[in-house]
């Protein structure tokens, strides 16, 4: 509106006004032009970085939820926890898997003199309540993630008590570290147990031994 004003003031030629009104028109719709045109651009620019954000952010979440390596390992096999102190081996676990998730089952226990080797499982809740604690899944409900097996739980036969678990593969396949633990699992008891061949329960001479392991957690 300025420039237009001064193209028509006081004592101006009214033909060069026009001319000149006419100049700077089309000046703002150059510039108009040029404006658009930068938006433009910057507004492709931006739809692209969106769409460079979405592909690096699917791209994230896909390596935080990666299918499982066909060449890792599997805790899927026999297992030996043994006594920390001494090294000796208390009781063995068969650990198997059915529908994505995984279980242990106590298939031997070492006994010791003057343990009942008729032991059950009298504080246990629901079905398994009474039953002999040889054969029972001690461990239940893993979910695998990788070399980690989550969102299970641990029983500790002597009371009954049902504890959280964890249990992390070693990538050579051959240790097995089980985490029992109430609440965070930064508060609870660790051991590694040890495989063992999977034909080891049909070499070993004489019935399963019984007795009561020191594996599981206590409160």
């Amino acid at each position: 509106m300025d420039r237009l004003a001064a193209g028509t003031g006081a004592g101006g030629d009214p033909g060069r006004a026009t001319a000149s009104n006419q100049n700077l028109a089309e000046a703002d719709l150059a510039a108009l032009s040029m404006t658009g045109v930068a938006m433009g651009a910057l507004y492709r620019k931006l739809f692209a970085s969106s769409i460079l954000s979405g592909v690096v952010l699917g791209a994230a979440m896909m390596v935080g939820n990666q299918p499982l390596n066909a060449a890792d390992p599997s805790a899927v096999g026999l297992w030996e926890q043994v006594d920390e102190s001494s090294g000796k081996a208390e009781s063995w676990f068969k650990i198997t898997e059915r529908n994505g998730t995984y279980q242990g089952n106590i298939v031997k226990i070492f006994f010791k003199p003057g343990e009942d080797e008729n032991w059950v499982c009298d504080k246990c809740e629901g079905d398994e309540r009474g039953k002999p604690v040889l054969g029972l899944a001690l461990i239940k409900g893993m979910q695998r993630n990788g070399l980690s097996y989550e969102n299970g739980t641990i029983m500790d036969p002597r009371d009954g008590s049902v504890y959280k678990a964890l249990m992390r593969l070693a990538p050579d396949g051959q240790r097995l570290e089980v985490r029992g633990y109430l609440g965070f699992s930064l508060f609870g008891r660790s051991q590694t147990w040890n495989r063992l061949p999977d034909n080891s329960l049909a070499t070993t001479p004489g019935p399963a031994a019984k007795g009561a392991p020191k594996g599981a957690p206590k409160k």
